[in-house]
């Protein structure tokens, strides 16, 4: 499964993205999402990139949807992953346009996006 969403910690749910995206998993994903936000307010996400190979090309990506339900109620979002993915990704998680700070992390340094997700 390239889109795997856990509970990680209070208010953090973890992203583990691998392989290629499709828009059926990231869906899948935000229904989860939806639902720990109905439960429980505002979270943070952390998102993992792991041997991440892109978005499917033949699937529609246009939808802001989530975004205009959802994005206020996501307070940051952690990116960590290898840094030929960081402009595509930072555009996918429509940083210029949220409220909430959006920030990419090298591989190396998951310790230090927890940290930050932690403020």
């Amino acid at each position: 499964m390239p889109l795997k969403t856990t509970p990680e910690s209070e208010g953090i749910y973890r992203l583990d993205l691998s392989g290629l995206l499709s828009k059926a998993d990231f869906e899948r994903s935000q229904v989860t999402i939806a639902g720990a936000i109905a439960r429980g307010g505002p979270i943070k996400l952390l998102v993992v990139l792991d041997r991440f190979g892109g978005w499917a090309p033949d699937d529609d990506w246009g939808g802001m949807n989530f975004y205009m339900t959802e994005g206020d109620a996501i307070q940051r979002i952690a990116i960590v992953g290898d840094e030929r993915w960081r402009d595509e990704m930072l555009m996918f998680a429509v940083a210029d346009l949220r409220k909430a700070p959006v920030e990419y992390f090298p591989e190396s340094e998951i310790k230090y996006a927890r940290a930050w997700l932690s403020r």
